[in-house]
């Protein structure tokens, strides 16, 4: 049977706009002004665990108009690249073989975890947009998530301390309240650095590890600001 195609918006040709402009829709959606949150060594299991979500209220019960919706957070690194030619950019580095056996690993387990995401915001680099194509491919709940490539997601992690607030404005900017689940992909060593400020906690993110992050929140601004920095909990680290 044959899938619809993710629906995939690209962004602006370079020639009439920038990138990406990234602007903060409130004073709530910036990261505290304060160094990187101080690392909480700990040990994260391989066979991720997440809790069951709570029962829905039921409509129209106080219980429903009170309640506060839990946001989670995937923050996902691309699939092992091939060395590639000689000539070729690093930017343009296609997956190995074992990076495309990973990433069908990796979409098999948010699959069985119920970690699918609404939105996407993924890398323009080649083996990022590959691990996606193939997750897609694999899993028809990704298939049908809205997807935007971002370029500037490649060249802010490799600056030290910058991405965790770049992502944080970057979901702000595209994600509407009503989209709970988001994924960013991306490289190191900036996703393995904003997964550790986020959560507090000392995390590694080999080549298609992601991990799994959640907080509370009735938009997007207001889960960044009230978690801050060392707020959002670290269900796991998924690993193929």
């Amino acid at each position: 049977m044959m899938r619809a195609p993710p629906r995939l918006l690209s962004p602006p040709s370079s020639a009439t706009a920038p990138h990406l402009l990234l602007y903060a829709s409130s004073a709530a959606c910036r990261l505290p002004p304060s160094a990187a949150a101080v690392a909480r060594s700990v040990s994260v299991s391989t066979t991720t665990v997440v809790d069951a979500p709570a029962p829905a209220a039921e409509p129209g019960s106080s219980d429903s108009a009170s309640a506060t919706p839990r946001r989670r957070l995937i923050l996902l690194r691309h699939g092992d690249s091939a060395v590639g030619e000689r000539f070729t950019r690093d930017h343009d580095r296609p997956l190995s073989k074992a990076g495309r056996a990973d990433a069908i690993s990796v979409s098999d387990k948010f699959h069985q975890m119920g970690w699918i995401p609404e939105h996407i915001l993924c890398s323009d680099a080649t083996r990022t947009k590959e691990t996606l194509q193939i997750m897609q491919e694999h899993v028809q709940g990704l298939s049908q998530a809205l997807v935007h490539f971002i370029p500037s997601f490649y060249s802010i992690a490799a600056m030290d301390g910058q991405t965790a607030e770049h992502l944080q404005k970057a979901i702000c900017e595209y994600s509407t309240d009503e989209i709970l689940t988001v994924m960013c992909m991306g490289h190191n060593k900036g996703w393995e650095e904003a997964a550790s400020m986020f959560s507090g906690d000392s995390v590694v993110l080999k080549t298609c590890n992601a991990a799994l992050l959640e907080a509370a929140g009735k938009s997007w601004v207001e889960a960044f600001s009230q978690a801050g920095l060392g707020g959002w909990k670290l269900h796991g680290i998924v690993k193929p």
